[in-house]
């Protein structure tokens, strides 16, 4: 009899431990509460990028003069932007679960909680059924932080969960939260042409980021007309009885009235009612699940992966979990096996200018005593740049003097989330500079200032 892997949450991380360990000759059974594919994933994540597109768009139209061609005007057709982004939702959706039938896995669309060490109780459509398991993963994602001082109401007063599919654009809205979910909102609204507000508890936007990749981005902020708060924190956010809007309150006294707010301060894993205390499955004090390299909790045939490990809550890394963690289990661990390096993962913030970054960080670097080599080319010197129109953000990257193996990078600029593959190749592979730099490019490209950075 084969093994029976249960995994309880069909995001990022569950299904592809899901299909990966059924090619592998696992009995896999996945239950899932919502989507298949993620909330967070695929109500978060696929309906606000596949909205900052729209509004790329319309920002992009913007421009067209400097391309000459005719300034456009256009306007949001809301019923057709809430179509497309259910069809993505939709197909995505789709797509997953007949990933996961092909594997032959058996889908719960439920709820499921442990009972013992080896036994969970998963609740569907059909009932109430007893599952025993061999392994198990827990993958049950997050969800949006709530603070006791705020009343979310889905009308007027937004977690992010809240914005999309749009009922309505607000004239005006106060962002509460400064890191990449809350700037990735301010560049949505403000494309769409809302008066934003952006509440900033620290001196400047993307704590823990590049600083001057920051400033890159106030700037774009401020040129667009975009309220800058710093070092406010919000303590209140109330209904306005009189406007119908939202009155934000901030502890240094300042006060935002707006049409709307959105909470943007961070999320919560989902690890309550999961029974794990009946499988004797540890929590820290923030909820999260410790793991080890495998992603392997306290309970070593209990596995814990995505947002819910405490590690990067990004897609890309919840695949990677995943992986690993079938792998894990099918026993391949014991042949040669690649730990995930989270150090090397990238990441990218899709505002406009995009942000993207990997690897040792310059900031991290110095505050450290490292040595390092940066160097920085603007695109504005590429003929690719100065075709698109766009000539904004810079290439940032971050080598070892002695050696010139690439320890990182940042790029502010248009398809930075593309451009920095390259980039993470290098960071992965243990890959030098010069690897960079005598790759034949193609002209005109925006990957040609990658080439000069590194040369």
């Amino acid at each position: 009899m084969s093994l029976h892997f249960l995994i309880i949450g069909g995001g990022p991380a569950g299904y592809q431990a899901a299909t990966y360990a059924a090619r592998l000759g696992a009995k896999v059974t996945i239950v899932e509460r919502d989507v298949f594919g993620g909330a967070a994933n695929l109500w978060d994540c696929i309906p606000s990028k596949t909205m900052i597109a729209t509004g790329g768009a319309m920002s992009f139209s913007r421009r067209l003069q400097g391309m000459g061609l005719a300034q456009a005007a256009p306007e949001v057709d809301i019923e057709s932007l809430t179509s497309r982004v259910q069809g993505i939702q939709h197909e995505l959706n789709d797509d997953i679960k007949q990933l996961l039938q092909s594997q032959g896995v058996t889908m719960i669309n439920g709820t499921a909680r442990f009972t013992g060490p080896n036994t969970a109780e998963a609740d569907g459509p059909d009932g109430t059924r007893t599952i025993e398991f061999d392994a198990a993963l827990v993958s049950t994602g997050s969800r949006p932080r709530i603070p006791d001082w705020c009343s979310p109401d889905g009308d007027r007063i937004l977690t992010t969960r809240d914005c999309y599919p749009p009922k309505s654009f607000p004239e005006s809205i106060t962002v509460i939260g400064s890191g990449v979910t809350g700037v990735e909102f301010v560049h949505m609204f403000s494309s769409f042409g809302a008066e934003v507000a952006l509440v900033v508890s620290r001196q400047h936007v993307l704590p823990g980021k590049d600083p001057e990749v920051a400033g890159v981005l106030e700037d774009d902020f401020i040129a667009r007309g975009v309220k800058l708060l710093k070092g406010a924190r919000a303590e209140t956010i109330e209904r306005d009885e009189e406007t119908g809007g939202v009155v934000v309150r901030c502890d240094d006294g300042r006060v935002v009235r707006s049409s709307h707010a959105v909470l943007a301060i961070g999320s919560v894993p989902n690890t309550d009612g999961l029974g794990l205390d009946a499988a004797g499955v540890e929590t820290d004090d923030w909820g999260y699940i410790p793991v080890n390299h495998h992603c392997v909790t306290n309970q070593r045939h209990i596995y814990a992966a995505g947002d819910v490990s405490g590690k990067l809550p990004l897609a890309s890394v919840a695949s990677m979990q995943g992986r690993k963690v079938a792998e894990h289990v099918m026993g391949l661990h014991t042949v040669e096996h690649r730990h995930l390096d989270y150090d090397k993962a990238a990441s990218a913030i899709f505002t406009e200018p995009e942000i993207a970054d990997v690897g040792l960080a310059e900031a991290e670097a110095f505050s450290s005593g490292r040595k390092i080599r940066v160097t920085k080319v603007p695109f504005a010197t590429t003929a690719k740049a100065h075709i698109n129109n766009d000539p904004r953000g810079f290439v940032k990257i971050i080598s070892d003097p002695a050696t010139g193996v690439v320890l990182g990078g940042s790029i502010v600029g248009r398809h930075a989330a593309e451009l920095i593959s390259v980039i993470a190749l290098a960071v992965t592979a243990n890959l030098k500079v010069s690897d960079i730099y005598e790759s034949l490019l193609v002209h005109p490209a925006l990957s040609e200032a990658l080439a000069e950075a590194a040369e």
